[in-house]
């Protein structure tokens, strides 16, 4: 179980200090979560703090009850929490076999590492040997990431907002990967996202506006106050909301 207790956090704003988490109190159990709310709520900062690239002002941050609140991001992946950035990172120099190998934590065969990138709807034989840079577009990348996050097995798998700059035909392979993942693999999936048909997949659904969380509970108990609020929840079939 994760369990955020009493997490505040302000920032340098352009008129001075602004608080952007206020007093945030939430448990999440294994299963498929999503954190969604207006944009500037305080939603991508709260993944960050999650994921330990940022600290927060006070509170403490529990993984299966130990404190985790002071520790890197590279000591909480070594306890079990993968992060996927919005938008991912480029690694000049690596290939996407060498990349699912360093995210397995071990030295992994073509065999496994294809087996992974066949999971999230990329012919393996085209994407191997290739290196994870500005050659790859963006849905490539996003697609990539998630086979690391599958490859490394987390207890907790934490996306923030990974239709981010996709097209239409990732963002539905993407849906895809999330149901497949939602059936497969255990412990906590947590995606902090607008859309619809990501929210429509969720176990539980938490709402964080103006530094808060204001509503969570389960989809069938959340999802409809929310729908027609287009600053929350966007009802869209392409995979960016027009705002």
């Amino acid at each position: 179980m994760l369990e955020l207790k009493n997490i505040s956090f302000s920032a340098e704003g352009e008129n001075g200090q602004k608080q952007i988490l206020k007093d945030i109190n939430l448990k999440i159990d294994q299963g498929f979560v999503v954190i969604t709310g207006p944009n500037g709520g305080g939603k991508s900062t709260l993944a960050k703090i999650i994921a330990g690239i940022i600290t927060p002002d006070q509170g403490q941050i529990l993984l299966d009850g130990e404190d985790i609140t002071n520790l890197s991001i590279t000591e909480r992946a070594k306890k079990g929490i993968s992060f996927a950035f919005q938008q991912p990172v480029r690694f000049k120099g690596i290939t996407v076999h060498d990349l699912i190998s360093l995210a397995a934590g071990k030295e992994i065969s073509v065999a496994d590492a294809c087996a992974y990138l066949s999971q999230v709807g990329l012919c393996a034989r085209d994407y191997i040997n290739r290196e994870v840079n500005a050659s790859l577009s963006g849905g490539e990348l996003k697609r990539i990431e998630i086979a690391t996050v599958l490859a490394r097995g987390t207890c907790v798998s934490l996306f923030d907002e990974p239709e981010a700059g996709i097209d239409l035909w990732s963002f539905n392979n993407l849906i895809k990967v999330f149901e497949k993942m939602h059936d497969t693999l255990g412990g906590s999936i947590i995606i902090i996202s607008h859309q619809e048909r990501i929210l429509n997949i969720a176990d539980k659904v938490i709402v964080v506006a103006n530094g808060t969380v204001s509503q969570e509970g389960n989809r069938q108990d959340i999802l409809p106050s929310l729908l027609g609020k287009a600053d929350i929840a966007c009802k869209v079939l392409t995979a960016n909301c027009e705002e």
